[in-house]
């Protein structure tokens, strides 16, 4: 996982990952200031450490001289051996209210130049001529990672055009949209996908992916929107990627905090959703896709901070994309965590959490449990405490009752992670319950809803199950899909189990696993 460290008072916000000769390149926005994009490597995309920054935002005067927002990082289909970094900036010439977007390269992705613009510094124009002078002494400098030549030839940056999207600040939202770049390529074509707002329409529905066409070398032309869904106010940092004969569009959207996708067979064709078109469940955001040797892979930050984006950021470990026969995406659990898996422990018998301790429910040979609680709540806990660790079952349920997992929970207080499953409706719900200060009153119960997520079960009551307690990082996922995928720092260890509320259980298959710690120094973390 990678995250700031502790009292920096900096946070992870967007990422791009790039792929290249056995190393993952993490490049990311660092909040709230935006006035660089980081780079970081990682051999196995669980452990990262930081090298030194892509890029900075312009000198005084620059078109990216406020902000630096998001990136994506693509070959440069025209030059072989040639790395194309797409940006978003923001200039103080207009307090950051329009976005535009620039263009860096390198030959090794480890040092950056900005591509020449066409650009005025139109500040000061009645300043005294030992000023002028001053000026243009500093601005002759070679062309670096912060410092872009001017040329009245170039197409950058980039700017939304008025014929299809909002371009001006002279409407009632006096914000132009035109960010979160990425590049897609197929055969000789090329195009650039951004955040934009189509210019007609309610105000607040406007969001689109815009569209320009790369229609030669460094030449870009703008297209009509390669989607507007008609219903929100930005879809931010889109994702074009093609897995078979089907073509998907990945999209992240303020509004409820989900990343999502829409896909199609053709691009000029509509694109359409299908009855769950949720990737990633509530407050993972600003996903971006890459290849690796084995395949797609989704990654995106997470935030501890609500509905506060900008602050207790954790980029997660990443999720494998899969399409299903009927051309469904979803995520599964990355692969790369089995590397941290460590001794099994013991799940023939299980003890009820509360009641007599002595009590046990044990298998007769080790892979089925049968449980049951006729009335109110009963947990069945493994009695060994863990902090991280993988737990698996196919679970069975009989009855109309209720079931779910435990995990960290305290044996005294009761207090921990609890997941209730309904197994019928197909809805995983992440809770913290917790006991407050002794004297708190009422507050001595503390509960919070963490996340929730839905899934369609072929089986209704029975399902496979996989949770995953990773440090600070919580996964569940249901017959292979990751339903529920977040971060939180309430518990950090206890006992791992299951409950049930006035219904039967078979268990079958049990394991529960001890994972590594995801521990690293605070020299590989965030500490720019």
């Amino acid at each position: 996982m990678f995250t700031e460290t502790e009292g920096s008072r900096k946070a992870i916000g967007d990422v791009d990952v790039l792929y290249h000769d056995g190393l993952y390149h993490l490049f990311h926005l660092v909040l709230p200031n935006h006035d660089f994009i980081a780079h970081a490597v990682s051999t196995d995309a669980i452990n990262w450490r930081r090298v030194n920054n892509a890029l900075f935002i312009g000198d005084p005067g620059s078109w990216d001289d406020l902000m630096l927002w998001t990136m994506a990082v693509s070959p440069d289909p025209h030059q072989p051996g040639r790395w194309r970094m797409f940006y978003t900036g923001l200039s103080r010439r207009e307090q950051g209210n329009v976005q535009r977007i620039g263009l860096a390269v390198s030959d090794d992705l480890y040092h950056w130049q900005k591509t020449p613009v066409h650009w005025h510094d139109e500040r000061g124009p009645y300043d005294p001529p030992k000023v002028m002078h001053a000026r243009a002494i500093a601005r002759q400098q070679p062309t670096s990672c912060r410092h872009s030549e001017l040329s009245e030839e170039s197409p950058f940056p980039l700017e939304a055009d008025p014929e299809y999207y909002e371009a001006t600040l002279d409407t009632d939202r006096n914000w132009v949209s035109f960010r979160d770049p990425y590049y897609y390529r197929e055969g000789d074509r090329g195009w650039l996908i951004m955040a934009a707002r189509t210019n007609e329409g309610p105000l607040v529905r406007r969001g689109c992916v815009g569209v320009v066409e790369e229609t030669a070398p460094g030449e870009f032309t703008p297209r009509p929107p390669l989607h507007h869904p008609g219903l929100y106010d930005d879809i931010e940092v889109p994702n074009l990627i093609r897995v078979g004969e089907e073509y998907y569009l990945i999209g992240s959207l303020r509004e409820d905090a989900k990343i999502r996708y829409w896909h199609t067979d053709k691009i000029g064709n509509p694109w359409r959703s299908y009855h769950d078109n949720v990737l990633l469940a509530q407050g993972n955001y600003a996903g971006r896709v890459c290849q690796d040797d084995h395949g797609w892979l989704v990654w995106n930050f997470f935030t501890l901070g609500g509905a506060d984006r900008t602050s207790h950021n954790i980029m997660p470990p990443p999720k494998r994309l899969q399409q299903t026969p009927g051309g469904l995406l979803r995520t599964s659990t990355f692969e790369g965590l089995n590397q941290w898996l460590g001794d099994p422990v013991a799940t023939r018998c299980v003890r009820p959490l509360r009641g007599a301790a002595s009590h046990e429910h044990c298998s007769v040979d080790g892979s089925e449990l049968e449980l049951a609680c006729e009335a109110g709540f009963q947990a069945f806990v493994f009695d060994t405490p863990l902090s991280s660790a993988r737990l698996r079952a196919k679970i069975e349920l009989d009855g109309l009752g209720k079931c779910g997992v435990v995990f960290r929970v305290d044996s005294d207080t009761y207090d921990g992670y609890y997941v209730s499953l309904d197994l019928l409706k197909g809805l995983a719900q992440l809770r913290a319950w917790q006991t407050g200060e002794p004297g708190s009153g009422e507050h001595m119960m503390q509960f919070r809803a963490l996340q929730g997520g839905n899934w369609h079960n072929d089986t209704p009551g029975s399902a496979e199950v996989q949770l995953i307690a990773f440090g600070h990082y919580l996964e569940l996922s249901v017959d292979g899909r990751v339903i529920l995928t977040l971060a939180d720092p309430t518990f950090t260890s206890g006992l791992f189990g299951f409950y049930l509320e006035s219904a039967k259980m078979r268990l079958h298959d049990v394991e529960l696993r001890r994972m590594h710690e995801p521990t690293q120094s605070t020299n590989h973390l965030v500490t720019g």
